[in-house]
């Protein structure tokens, strides 16, 4: 057979026109419908049968079950899925994919496509050319879909005609007549063929060309779907190397997944070979063994055939499968890091704008949870371990307790290095996606919510300034309104501390506003306290001045961290132009002197542009 270094490079050619079809349909449904897609899988997968639909839903529409696996890595790594969610989803993705071969199998092979091909690019071109996004993106999707099926037909005819040349199908024909060790042989060559190609619908498509035309039997073309199920696995293991712990675990999972359903696949390979005959003589009238034109419909029925038999039998062991993959990827030593190095905001983040700002919320909350947790707990005197204890916060503010805390300090350590992070991050964002009019909100609340944070830290120094100046003094009356002002602050940062622990997150972010409205009694300005202190005598002018200060700015620090605590739990629903109004100071209630400082604060306001973002 004359089949030289000409013909291989076509077939590799073809093959190529095959995937690059496959992936410019797949990346164009993906920006038609990838929004509501990863809406969908963040939000749809409360329990297992709705992962599994989920699942097969969106392979079965982007035509793509590396790209869904993809998704599932990074919402994982970002905390939108739990891992119980994402092997409920990779199990349906494995039955999605089942969907390509079908489509190959009905178009390809009993319909030629080859003939429309060429007018279908033609009106796809012009559909790329509107002004509208969705009808390019449209054009986009039927060019990939003329070239997947141009490929298909290229493939057909770069590949050796073995009719011609019996001698070739001898020497196939000796690796698949060694009974259950061709099975074997077969099934590996399948593994390492999906990851050559890293596509396990390539893979497919050049399992059923060489059944076709007759390079291989329909059992040994078998055994290689079997092993495409494990190449498959790769893709997602390898996204998962420079992800956290939970998405490798989610990688792990679809790799046993997979793995144990070849392993029963084996062992019952000869039942599933004769059961599938029989469902395909019924259909077909004829059978795969003796019959080549019957080959490409029995396969791909045997494809789906497996998933679904897989995805049953295994839907009932999530749980057990979550225990052995969390012994396989252990919670890293290294997980907990410094506290002023960002821990959330990765490359692998920034794929989808869910992800991204999933990570930007999470990187926000442990900032408020950890870094100003312990900054504002130190600077109004209290151990965090008194603060999360059960004592009642009278009791707390009634301990003799001395903290040595330098605000300036902590806030250029602890805070300031992740707050760059986070607008850089967010700016990184918008300048690689086309974010919606509602993530920009997102991003932006979340933006202000951290500036906000900035602020409170900063109103911290003089507060706790004089905090440690006044509670050392004599003056019981002085002392009492210092402890107002802790306690009222410190109720607040008690609730959202706890915030994360509770299941009705509504009931308590209400909570925190009934707090908000409590705190306006803070000023006692507005409340007339200082001046009857000043004529009885019990406070000095020094000591009113003070006061006045700081119950002022004490009212502010607790109504912006409630405001914070609310925008980062609730980033989609707390308008940004709401939360602005919310905690706009004053300004004429301010003394003269702190005017400038509260000016310089409002200029670190920073928003998205607009300009390159779509809304």
């Amino acid at each position: 057979m004359n089949y030289g270094m000409t013909d291989l490079v076509s077939l590799l050619g073809a093959l190529g026109l095959f995937l690059y079809g496959m992936k410019v349909m797949s990346d164009a449904l993906l920006e038609l419908a990838g929004d509501k897609m990863r809406h969908i899988l963040a939000t749809t997968t409360s329990n297992r049968f709705l992962a599994v639909l989920t699942g097969f839903s969106i392979t079965a529409i982007i035509q793509s079950s590396s790209a869904t696996s993809l998704m599932v890595v990074s919402f994982t790594n970002a905390g939108l899925l739990t891992l119980f969610e994402a092997i409920g989803v990779i199990m349906g993705a494995n039955i999605g994919t089942t969907v390509t071969a079908w489509l190959v199998s009905i178009l390809g092979f009993k319909i030629s496509m080859s003939a429309i091909a060429l007018p279908l690019i033609g009106f796809g071109f012009l559909l790329t050319v509107a002004f509208n996004k969705r009808y390019q993106y449209w054009g986009y999707f039927v060019i990939g879909f003329a070239l997947l099926f141009i490929g298909l037909q290229f493939l057909k005819e770069s590949l050796p005609d073995i009719g011609s040349n019996p001698e070739a199908l001898a020497f196939l024909s000796t690796y698949a007549q060694h009974g259950f060790l061709s099975v074997l042989l077969f099934l590996v060559i399948g593994t390492l063929l999906t990851l050559l190609v890293q596509s396990s619908s390539a893979t497919m498509v050049l399992t059923l060309l060489m059944c076709h035309e007759g390079w291989i039997p329909f059992d040994m073309a078998m055994a290689m779907v079997l092993g495409q199920n494990v190449g498959t696995t790769i893709t997602a293991n390898l996204a998962a190397l420079v992800a956290n712990y939970q998405a490798k675990r989610a990688a792990r999972a679809h790799l046993i997944f997979n793995l144990v359903g070849v392993i029963w696949g084996v062992v019952f390979f000869y039942p599933l070979l004769y059961a599938t005959e029989w469902l395909v003589i019924q259909i077909e009238g004829v059978s795969p063994l003796l019959s080549l034109a019957a080959i490409p419909i029995a396969l791909s029925l045997f494809h789906t055939i497996f998933n679904l038999l897989n995805t049953l039998a295994l839907l009932g062991f999530i749980e057990p499968i979550i225990r052995i993959v969390k012994r396989m990827v252990p919670v890293p030593a290294t997980h907990i890091v410094e506290i002023d190095a960002p821990l959330f905001l990765d490359d692998s983040s920034l794929q989808f704008p869910e992800t991204a700002i999933k990570a930007m919320q999470n990187e926000s909350l442990r900032l408020l949870e950890s870094s100003a947790y312990q900054a504002i707990a130190h600077g109004l005197q209290v151990h965090r371990s008194d603060l999360e204890s059960r004592k009642k916060l009278k009791k707390i503010l009634g301990l003799s307790t001395h903290i040595p805390v330098d605000i300036d300090c902590f806030y250029e350590t602890k805070i300031k290095k992740i707050y760059s992070a986070l607008l850089e991050y967010a700016t990184q964002l918008q300048s690689q996606s086309s974010l919606e009019a509602n993530k920009i909100e997102q991003v932006r609340n979340i933006l202000i919510a951290n500036r906000m944070l900035v602020r409170v830290i900063k109103k911290m120094k003089p507060l706790h300034k004089n905090i440690e100046h006044y509670l050392n003094l004599d003056n019981l009356t002085i002392r009492r309104e210092y402890n107002i002002l802790r306690r009222r602050i410190l109720k607040v940062v008690r609730i959202i501390h706890h915030l994360s622990d509770k299941e009705d997150l509504s009931q308590q972010l209400q909570t925190l506003m009934e707090q908000r409205k409590k705190a306006e009694q803070l000023d006692v300005l507005t409340e007339d306290r200082v001046e009857k202190l000043l004529l009885t005598g019990d406070i000095d002018s020094d000591m009113a001045s003070s006061l006045l200060n700081d119950s002022f700015e004490a009212l502010h620090i607790a109504q912006m961290l409630v405001d914070i605590a609310y925008i980062l739990y609730k980033p989609k629903d707390a308008a940004s132009a709401h939360v602005e109004a919310q905690t706009q100071i004053d300004i004429r209630k301010v003394p003269e002197e702190e005017r400038q400082e509260l000016q310089a604060l409002e200029e670190e306001a920073l928003t998205i542009p607009l300009d390159k973002v779509s809304s």
